[in-house]
């Protein structure tokens, strides 16, 4: 079959291996992701871009030049260039499922992974689509390599067709953005923008400007281990200890017991033996009251462990991450509404619902750029479940487009009026 330019731009960037790491102390956290990078500058430079270069922190930036004589607001575009750090991006072998039948996808016959609309309904709403999915032994890397693809190929456009108006428009890829550190070194005040979009999940024709509060919370548990022999009394198992912690927090209050506004607490995951035990939370919630009593709630509960077992089993290291992005995006909803056009121009139902998650507009509304968040049409993602349909990611090009030449038609308005 023949690809359109965005599916074998995607197809080619999933080749990269970019899962970014919590685990290492540099910038960005994988080699992976630097190298990635340099490919997507010379493609830039190669489609003719201006001032096209990466940071030494692994952000890459690049401009399109106005072609129109009149003030037009500059807009920006942003995809992040990682994978989680939660399933390898190492060896991505992507499949093509042509003219997709609403049947099982057997993903990988070896390991008996199954792709099924029994468990993932989503996907009969692409019976007679084209999906690229994952051979059940990695993800895909929709999130977000799709993004960068569907911004690079609008870019593409728009150099090949010279005659379409448009204004400034300031490009940028970041990279760990899955471990929450994407924007720490984005420069907003070079970057020129008056406000832009992340590209970065989400299913056909969803548009978010609200996002969780977010926080990572690190539980070390000090354990002491004797010989098992002569245990009784003296021992401190870290592990059956770690235990009364994960009890405390409501099971009810969890991913998968939750939904549209409904924060939770995730066990991401545990480590340890007998001496210590360390268990990786993160807490989400919506509501800024509700954020901070969620984490007074950990820390609550680490003081009464602590009274049971002793001052110094339990430690709770809290660190916020980001914040809801509504704040900063209501006093400037125009540029959600400029994206609910530019879907009804390429004919999308606009599905405006919160981000279950966080994007890097998250921060970047905080630091002064307002930055609501497009879809890329990907679904499943960080997992091996993970596809998108092609006609989602050409969808996601026209809709960038559209709000490009939506950004120019508003300023010729103005002028005109």
């Amino acid at each position: 079959m023949k690809l359109s330019n965005v599916a074998n731009r995607f197809l080619s960037y999933v080749g990269y291996d970019t899962q970014s790491s919590e685990e290492t102390k540099t910038v960005p956290s994988t080699p992976g992701q630097m190298r990635f990078a340099e490919v997507l500058v010379e493609e830039l430079k190669e489609l003719g871009l201006h001032d096209v270069h990466l940071s030494q922190y692994g952000v890459v930036y690049a401009m399109l030049p106005t072609n129109i004589d009149h003030v037009v607001p500059t807009v920006g575009f942003i995809a992040h260039m990682d994978t989680s750090p939660d399933l390898t991006g190492a060896n991505v072998n992507p499949q093509i499922i042509e003219n997709y039948d609403g049947q099982d996808i057997v993903l990988n016959p070896d390991l008996d992974v199954v792709l099924s609309p029994k468990e993932f309904p989503d996907l009969k709403r692409y019976v007679g689509k084209d999906l690229i999915t994952t051979d059940g032994t990695t993800l895909l890397g929709a999130d977000d390599k799709a993004g960068v693809a569907e911004i690079m190929t609008a870019l593409e456009y728009l150099v090949h067709h010279p005659k379409v108006p448009h204004g400034t428009i300031r490009i940028a890829f970041t990279p760990d953005e899955e471990i929450g550190a994407g924007v720490d070194n984005f420069d907003v005040t070079a970057f020129g923008a008056d406000f832009a979009y992340t590209v970065d999940g989400g299913m056909l024709g969803e548009l978010a400007y609200e996002t969780f509060n977010a926080a990572s919370a690190k539980i070390r548990v000090k354990g002491r281990s004797v010989h098992p022999g002569t245990a009784k009394g003296v021992m401190i198992n870290s592990i059956l200890v770690a235990q009364d912690f994960i009890n405390a927090l409501p099971a009810d209050e969890t991913p998968a017991t939750t939904s549209g506004y409904e924060g939770f607490y995730h066990l991401t995951s545990v480590q340890g033996n007998v001496e210590e035990t360390i268990l990786n939370y993160i807490i989400r919630d919506f509501d800024a009251p509700s954020f901070e009593k969620r984490k007074k709630h950990v820390t609550e509960i680490v003081s009464k462990l602590n009274a049971k077992y002793g001052s110094d089993t339990f430690k709770a290291e809290l660190r916020d991450q980001y914040y809801n992005m509504k704040e900063k995006i209501e006093p400037v909803y125009h540029i959600v509404d400029m994206a609910v056009q530019a879907m009804k121009a390429a004919k999308i139902d606009p599905i405006i619902r919160p981000v279950r998650g966080g994007t890097d507009g998250s921060r970047l509304s905080y630091m002064g750029l307002p930055t609501p968040n497009l879809f890329t049409g990907g679904h499943n993602a960080h997992g091996k479940f993970e596809f998108i349909p092609i006609f989602a990611m050409e969808k996601a090009v026209e809709v960038i487009l559209n709000i490009i030449s939506l950004a120019a038609e508003k300023s010729q308005k103005t002028v005109n009026d």
